[in-house]
């Protein structure tokens, strides 16, 4: 597939770092962040690629010529002004492939192309963006997509918001050449986002990628720093879902909230939480989730929800609730990689229960089949991941779906796990110790 990068940016919020160089020519560990990202695609078997360059465009040029040292073709398209993040490529509309991939030429990347690709053809998507959660959504652009992952809202930093889904565009874009030849913008500088994409929201044919995958900007100093580490631990490769990744699964209720108390002690007596307003974090919940995101591993939300079943709460105010959830710890810095529910319950006879959600179905904990799920998704290695959770049915799902297993100790029940703890944050310390430890042996 045919490859844009867009590498024409002068990095003014970078220019600490360094300022007599094309932003994507500064040096990572000696290397540019450019030659990172093609040495990625043609790593991936992209290696037709167009190059935009503006700003001191003939220090990329002179670097790359015209990219045999490097396995690739490289073509370039100079512009003279400055055109925008998408002005370019209505100049040279007539070179482009009919779908093709679009990248910043700020951000390190290593992402498994071939499911990227797969996604967006599986949908026939006039342009799907790749995206993922962050760790300060509070002042990011966020997605918002239907079940299927349609866009559905694009809301800008701007906005007001108050419960949010963390979901951030990454930078990396699969494009039809229909989406261009439909825009037909009548100014030369083009921003993709605001001239392209956002307009285009209403034909149902824009979708989302939701990866883990290692996606970067390199657009602040703390931000290039950042990423000069990570690479120094080999952190994008392992991040790569061409490659197993571990988690750690995590109940929801007693586990990373707290139960929805009277005056009692927990576990029992509680009630079901219904609404957004009755969901608070357990004390140190967000360090916990924190540690999992900075370890490089993924933190997945595994939870039955027989709230639904039992028409106490709706999808829609249940995924308000989950919103909080992700509000709540994107706040401090923290982030969750998916939100797996259950809504059945196979008891009948409640008042005002549905009808559809009373069966014995396959996900309801401690049946592993939503862990089974995300596995699949997200290319798990389930003997090296963990279920953590306050309740017995936590820890057989876990066992079931062959993962280790922490209990947060409320009542003393023997539930035959790996690790019996206190609290999330202990849970979470003690497997990454557990596992740094094995990693040394």
């Amino acid at each position: 597939m045919q490859t844009i990068i867009m590498a024409g940016g002068k990095g003014t919020r970078i220019a600490s770092v360094a300022s007599d160089i094309p932003k994507p020519m500064i040096p990572i560990q000696g290397k540019p962040v450019l030659q990172y990202q093609i040495e990625a695609l043609a790593k991936s078997g992209h290696t037709d690629i167009i190059l935009s360059v503006g700003h001191l465009g003939s220090i990329i040029k002179n670097y790359f010529k015209n990219g045999a040292d490097f396995g690739v073709h490289i073509d370039y398209y100079t512009e003279t002004e400055p055109l925008g993040t998408a002005g370019a490529l209505f100049q040279y509309i007539e070179k482009l492939d009919k779908v093709f991939l679009l990248l910043c030429g700020d951000i390190l990347f290593d992402m498994d192309f071939a499911r990227f690709i797969e996604f967006h053809n599986a949908h026939n998507a006039l342009a799907t963006l790749a995206a993922h959660p962050n760790s300060h959504p509070y002042d990011s652009g966020l997605l918002e997509t239907d079940t299927g992952g349609r866009l559905t809202r694009w809301i800008s930093k701007e906005e007001p918001r108050v419960y949010y889904k963390n979901l951030v565009n990454a930078g990396i874009h699969i494009i039809s050449k229909e989406l261009l030849l439909n825009a037909k913008p009548a100014q030369a500088k083009v921003d993709l986002d605001r001239d392209v994409l956002k307009p285009n929201i209403q034909s149902s044919r824009i979708f989302v990628y939701n990866t883990p995958e290692y996606i970067k900007d390199m657009g602040t100093p703390e931000r290039f720093y950042q990423i000069e580490n990570d690479i120094k631990n080999n952190i994008p490769a392992l991040r790569n879902l061409a490659r197993k990744q571990r988690a750690v699964f995590l109940d929801r209720d007693g586990t990373l909230n707290t139960l929805c108390l009277g005056s009692a002690p927990p576990p029992l007596p509680h009630k079901f939480i219904t609404c957004p307003e009755e969901l608070e974090l357990a004390d140190g919940a967000a360090e916990a989730v924190r540690l999992i995101n900075n370890a490089g591993w993924l933190a997945i939300v595994v939870t039955n929800q027989p709230v639904i079943a039992r028409g106490l709460c709706t999808l829609e105010a249940l995924g308000e609730i989950h919103k909080k959830l992700e509000t709540a710890l994107g706040e401090e810095g923290a982030y969750l990689n998916a939100v797996y529910f259950c809504p059945h319950h196979p008891d009948k006879g409640f008042p005002g229960e549905v009808a559809e959600f009373k069966i014995d179905c396959e996900c309801r904990k401690p049946k592993p089949g939503m862990l089974i799920q995300a596995a699949a998704r997200f290319n798990i290695d389930l003997e090296n991941s963990w279920m953590v959770g306050d309740s017995f049915r936590d820890v057989e799902a876990g066992k079931n779906a062959g993962c280790k297993t922490a209990y947060i100790d409320y009542d003393g029940r023997n539930t035959g796990a790996n690790l019996i703890v206190k609290n999330l944050r202990e849970a979470v310390t003690e497997i990454l110790r557990i596992s740094d430890d094995d990693t040394c042996t």
